[in-house]
């Protein structure tokens, strides 16, 4: 056995963010780069803490991640914020991470300041952590030769579900998924919503639902494809017409099979504005089981009457609702391989039936969605006329569906599919030069059709208009806009209109629904050009009143000529020519029909040019109602050329017809010859294929001869590895320990070495001090000393003079006769007040003998009241 090097994934875990600040329109996206290797985290709202919780791995092994560890390779986060209505990408600052830091022990995250940051007030922070995991799944060896590719059309068994990810292809509009030599067959998948009941039970009373009128819509994200439908305004009896929203999908069975198994869900909301009020989730591995050939008969389907939940009670069923009258949506979701179409006798009309089918540009669907995203509707909005069929007959059995509820209602209108799908209008006839391409849709057809001859030099070309957005309107009532324009030189006299009216006012930017519009025709480009330099494009703008007539607000004029200066970008078209197209976008005025230079409005909209070459017919064949539109709009005569001339007398001539009949013939003869050269073309290449396999089973033999002996080598050097890995894995952990230990021997001697060092400098310094302080108590016991032996003179000096003073006084008082005679006095009080304090004493007792006294003689008379009584 080999030995398999062990992988490891590096793990960023971006947490949380704080100090952020609170933007409404945009949302927050962190893109990691490392090694050369991008990945993103999922938008979240701009708020004031983001709750990113994400992580983002990067897979390598421990000698790569050793390598980058030398290198100092860093991990790089950038933060974006991206306007969810412009799409706009603004940096909001940038983390740089050291792999160096990355562990395989569990470790506390961090938090990381932006640097550069745009928020320089509020200093916004991530929290981070970098971690090294080991990768579980089996490696493949290092040394093994990759398989040859698969030669047929089935999925390897080793492609992962997970890494299958929808890839746009704008220019052929389908989205692919799966590697691309594996997607050999279309698909079409559609979403069709028919009906919904009781959606008032979704609504609690503490709700508060904007005024006047609010407007409700289905949301559901289609292969990342945002969609909503035509919002509504009555719950109670929900009337909206069934829509249909359909992607072109280019796969296989097997690989779609896998896709499904891993997005199980279709999960379609009800909102109101950006709030969600309800969801239900739709199983789509219903559609396509494993090993399964259903699809390749007839379309397969899940449809049915789905439960919607509100948002805080998902996943689960409502109690407080009976079942009969709970909250429901009647969707169906079909898939059907789409049939390869075949060559046909006239490629022109099977180019224009794919440019019928397949816009190359897709519209805009501007209208605003959910959870602050800006939906956009598929590439693909109508199935293939074949199966327009399945589709009344899908919208025919959810009707059925809602029949069977208890409380459903009768649904009105007819089924209308597409929906979602911004219409080309009927084109009719173009005046001369100019022809249309719009050929019919059948052989049948065909036959019966009108021919028209197309110039020589025509080219085939194909020019979109998209008037995406009305901004900054300067009227003081609210407008319901709609836009109108006619362009006769390309095939349509009929007037164009955006519908529905949308309401615009002041200061605020409205997107435009159903406003794109495509025509294919054919002309030359001198005049083309001609055309676009002298007549510009007049879209008016009209405020539609329901009780009042029209009002004509402005008119915007766009100049078509910009698209012929903008920048050629080259495609390959159906059939492999070579061509070109160009793309416009400009925002213009809209200026008063008055003359006044004041402006009404801005309009933005956006241009685009495809030109596909010459045109190899010579004759455009008109279907049935291209003559019809034709015979209302009759077109002037067709000419052949600019510089043709009317039919004259020469023309009858002899030598014209035999110069026009030589024509005839050498373009005979060159299509024979071209036929020739074809079929010898054909032989050669058979010639050559027969040589190639032979020389193909001779190198498949040597080949695997040389992989006989290079599997032995191989074994050998896998042995060899195995022992060098072993050694070097063991010299590895003897160096880590080594440097591990050495490590710690150094930070232990360095601080012992610091702390003596301390200790010294702490004991020299409180030496130091004390000494300083015996000094400073010495000196001041000096002072103290000094001071008291000069009191203690001049207390010793003020004694000896008080005392001889008070000798002085004390013979001068004896000497006196005053002095005797107080003394005398003085005995003489204390007598009184000893003789006065014996009265009080004798009076005292005096009163208590009496008080003795008078009880004796009451207690006598009683007793002697008592003896007389007995």
């Amino acid at each position: 056995m080999g030995y398999k090097s062990e992988q490891l994934l590096i793990v960023v875990s971006i947490l949380e963010g704080r100090h952020f600040p609170k933007r409404s329109r945009h949302v927050l996206v962190v893109e990691a780069k490392f090694d050369g290797e991008q990945l993103s985290t999922d938008p979240i709202p701009h708020l004031e803490q983001p709750q990113f919780a994400t992580e983002l791995a990067w897979e390598l092994d421990r000698k790569a991640l050793h390598q980058h560890r030398l290198q100092r390779t860093p991990i790089k986060l950038q933060c974006f914020a991206l306007d969810t209505l412009t799409s706009s990408k603004e940096s909001v600052g940038y983390v740089v991470l050291d792999l160096r830091a990355a562990q395989e022990k569990k470790q506390a995250p961090k938090w990381y300041s932006l640097l550069s940051s745009k928020y320089t007030k509020f200093k916004p922070e991530v929290q981070l952590n970098i971690t090294l995991e080991t990768d579980t799944k089996p490696s493949v060896d290092a040394f093994k030769a990759k398989e040859a590719p698969p030669r047929s059309s089935k999925v390897p068994g080793e492609l992962d579900p997970k890494s299958l990810v929808p890839i746009l292809n704008e220019a052929e509009g389908y989205h692919q998924i799966g590697p691309v030599e594996y997607c050999k067959d279309y698909f079409v998948l559609s979403v069709t919503i028919a009906f919904a009941t009781q959606l008032e039970q979704l609504i609690p009373s503490t709700l508060r639902l904007p005024e006047p009128q609010p407007e409700f819509f289905f949301y559901y994200s289609l292969l990342g494809n945002d969609v909503t439908n035509e919002p509504f305004t009555d719950l109670i009896n929900p009337d909206f017409e069934p829509e249909r929203a359909s992607v072109r999908i280019r796969s296989t069975t097997e690989v779609l099979c896998m896709y499904l198994s891993v997005q199980p869900k279709l999960q379609i909301h009800l909102c109101c504005g950006d709030q969600s009020l309800g969801s239900t989730d739709i199983p789509l591995t219903g559609l396509l089981k494993k090993a399964s050939t259903e699809i390749e008969n007839h379309p397969v389907v899940v449809e049915g009457a789905f439960m919607l939940t509100p948002p805080n009670r998902a996943r689960q069923s409502i109690p407080s609702i009976p079942a009969d009258s709970a909250p429901t949506i009647g969707v169906s979701v079909s898939m059907y391989k789409e049939a390869i179409p075949q060559p046909s006798l006239q490629p022109k009309e099977d180019n224009n039936n794919a440019r019928d089918r397949e816009p190359s540009t897709p519209p805009k669907n501007t209208k605003e969605g959910v959870i602050g995203l800006i939906p956009k509707p598929p590439l693909y909005s109508d199935s293939p006329p074949t199966k327009d069929d399945a589709t009344e007959s899908e919208v025919e059995s959810i009707k059925s569906m809602q029949a069977e509820l208890p409380s459903s209602r009768p649904q009105t209108g007819d089924a209308a599919t597409g929906a979602l799908q911004h219409p080309i209008p009927a084109r009719s006839p173009p005046p001369a030069p100019q022809m249309t391409l719009e050929a019919g849709k059948s052989l049948s057809e065909s036959v019966s059709g009108q021919k028209i001859a197309v110039p020589p030099a025509a080219h085939h070309f194909y020019f979109s208009i998209d008037l995406r957005s009305i901004s900054n309107i300067d009227v003081v009532f609210p407008v319901n806009c709609m836009l109108r324009y006619t362009y006769p030189f390309f095939g349509s006299a009929a007037p164009i209109m955006t519908n529905p009216p949308v309401e615009v006012r002041r200061n605020m930017e409205v997107f435009l629904p159903q406003s794109y519009c495509a025509f294919d025709f054919a002309t030359m480009p001198h005049q083309l050009q001609e055309t676009f330099l002298r007549l510009p494009l007049l879209v008016e703008v009209w405020h539609k009143d329901k009780s009042a007539k029209d009002l004509l607000l402005g008119v915007a004029r766009l100049h078509l000529s910009n698209v012929l200066t903008a920048e050629k970008t080259r495609f390959v078209g159906r059939h492999g020519e070579h061509c070109w197209r160009q793309t416009y976008h400009e925002t213009t005025l809209v200026l008063p029909i008055e003359g006044s230079e004041n402006k009404v409005a801005d309009l933005s909209y956006t241009i685009t040019l495809e030109d596909y070459g010459l045109v190899k017919e010579r004759e455009v064949i008109v279907s049935e109602s291209s003559q019809s539109s034709a015979r209302q709009n009759p077109p002037p005569p067709p000419q052949s050329s600019p510089s043709s001339k009317p039919v004259s007398e020469p023309r009858e001539t002899l030598e014209y017809k035999a110069a026009l009949e030589l024509e005839m013939w050498k373009e005979m003869q060159e299509e024979m010859f071209a036929s020739q050269l074809k079929k010898k073309e054909l032989a050669h290449m058979q010639v050559l294929v027969e040589e190639w396999k032979r020389r193909d089973r001779e190198r498949e033999a040597l080949v695997k001869k040389k992989v006989a002996e290079y599997t032995a080598l191989e074994d050998k050097l896998q042995k060899a590895l195995a022992d060098l890995k072993i050694r070097e894995h063991q010299i590895t952990s003897d160096e880590i320990e080594l440097k591990k230990a050495k490590t710690e021997l150094q930070l232990q001697c360095d601080r012992t070495v610091q702390e003596r060092q301390d200790s010294i400098r702490r004991v020299r310094e409180d030496c130091v001090h004390q000494i300083e302080l015996e000094r400073l108590k010495v000196k001041q016991l000096e002072e103290d000393k000094l001071r008291l032996q000069q009191q203690l003179q001049e207390a010793e000096q003020k004694f000896k003079l008080l005392d001889k003073d008070f000798q002085q006084y004390k013979e001068q008082q004896s000497t006196k006769p005053e002095i005797r005679l107080q003394s005398e006095i003085n005995l003489l009080t204390l007598e009184k007040v000893e003789l006065e304090r014996k009265l009080e004493s004798t009076t005292k007792s005096k009163l208590h003998y009496k008080q003795q006294w008078g009880r004796a003689l009451k207690e006598l008379a009683r007793i002697k009241q008592v003896g007389i009584l007995k």
